[in-house]
């Protein structure tokens, strides 16, 4: 299980627990996913990601992006420049939930049909 100070406590027998569970350790959440999905396009700097998504609180963007690039999905390069310059990317382990994210992102538009294809059957019913 994670906490968020340390990751994941690899010594406790709940790591041994459910794949799917450590997989959500690592991605869920309400902002992982879709950071994880832009940066399948590219790099992404910490402002674009902001403007992407301009509800993200700047300290829950920092936290998220520091968790996914200690368990090692994202790579944070720091460029020595005024002003410093940071770019964030999938490492080549992250690229490994490309097809995840992707399928995710499949599913979430299927399901929104089918959720806007039941209203528009329930609306004309209701005529």
């Amino acid at each position: 299980m994670r906490n968020r100070k340390i990751g994941f406590d690899y010594s406790s027998d709940h790591f041994e627990g459910c794949p799917v569970e450590t997989t959500l350790d690592v991605i869920g959440g309400k902002w992982k996913g879709i950071l994880l999905y832009h940066l399948i396009d590219g790099k992404k700097r910490f402002n674009e990601f902001r403007r992407l998504y301009p509800k993200i609180t700047q300290r829950m963007l920092t936290l998220q992006l520091r968790e996914l690039e200690r368990d090692g999905v994202v790579h944070r390069e720091v460029y020595q420049q005024v002003p410093p310059k940071v770019e964030y990317s999938l490492t080549e382990f992250g690229r490994t939930l490309e097809p995840i994210i992707l399928h995710m992102k499949d599913w979430g538009e299927k399901y929104k049909d089918r959720v806007h294809s039941e209203t528009a059957l329930n609306t004309e019913d209701e005529i």
